[in-house]
């Protein structure tokens, strides 16, 4: 006999949790060192976004450091030379975000597949480019203030500059308990801010007070957009009593208020 009844099903973050913490900071300046450092030391994960046509310049991290300083972290494009995109040649648009994604991978032997855009210049023409290039997300300056998920990956907003009330989001942030929505705090900044407005202190008590959450997921900014792709291929039975998942990661449900994990390749019967 069937069963009438109807399932509230949610998606979840992995472990079953609800919120996500992702951090995201430009220009690859040596004062990531220190902020690496207290990420770690936090367990706060994150982006990095470097221009490889600036390795060499004065203040910035060197290549041979990149495997090891990010270990853990994302590194992701800046566009090689750091252009206000939206004036140049599309042509050279596509250059400039491609060479950036060669010497990166090169240099980290991995596919890079982010982006921050510089002085956060875009357009339409830009966005629609970026996924013709291998580019899965790209950052914007505005900000939204708020912990919602992002409705256009090519146009990310962050919930916050580091400079924009991180602390007081932090704790809104904290206080967030409704497990029925999805919760994303986006912090995004440069590290060599930090000295200029003698505010490490802040960003140590931010990692401090968002450290060692159950209820949350650090991760960094490519993980979030893969897992809710592989969340978006489940495939659900009309009924609602099992789902199957093609793909390799495995993704969280919450079924009527039970965590339920569905491992990749696999079908689960709720």
């Amino acid at each position: 006999m069937l069963n009438p009844a109807l399932r509230n099903i949610y998606v979840c973050f992995p472990g079953g949790k609800h919120k996500v913490l992702t951090m995201s900071y430009d220009d690859g300046k040596l004062e990531d060192r220190r902020l690496v450092d207290m990420f770690n030391r936090h367990g706060i994960r994150g982006t990095f976004n470097l221009n490889s046509g600036r390795l060499g310049e004065p203040n910035r991290i060197p290549p041979a450091e990149f495997t090891t300083l990010y270990a853990g972290h994302e590194i992701a494009c800046h566009t090689y030379t750091h252009p206000t995109i939206a004036r140049s040649p599309i042509e050279q648009v596509a250059r400039q975000v491609l060479q950036d994604r060669v010497e990166l991978e090169n240099i980290v032997g991995a596919p890079v597949r982010g982006l921050a855009y510089p002085n956060g210049s875009t357009s339409r023409e830009i966005m629609a480019l970026l996924p013709l290039l291998g580019i899965r997300y790209a950052r914007v300056v505005p900000t939204t203030g708020e912990f919602g998920m992002p409705e256009n990956y090519m146009e990310w907003k962050g919930t916050c500059h580091h400079n924009q009330g991180l602390l007081e989001k932090g704790r809104a942030f904290l206080d967030l308990y409704k497990t029925q929505y999805l919760y994303m705090m986006y912090v995004w900044g440069h590290s060599y801010e930090f000295p200029l407005h003698d505010n490490w202190g802040m960003m140590e008590e931010f990692c401090a007070m968002m450290a060692n959450r159950e209820d949350i997921w650090y991760a960094t900014n490519i993980e979030i957009v893969d897992y809710m792709d592989a969340a978006g291929r489940l495939q659900f039975t009309a009924a609602g009593d099992r789902a199957c998942n093609p793909s390799a990661m495995p993704v969280w449900l919450e079924v009527d208020g039970k965590k339920v994990e569905i491992p990749g390749g696999k079908t689960v019967i709720f």
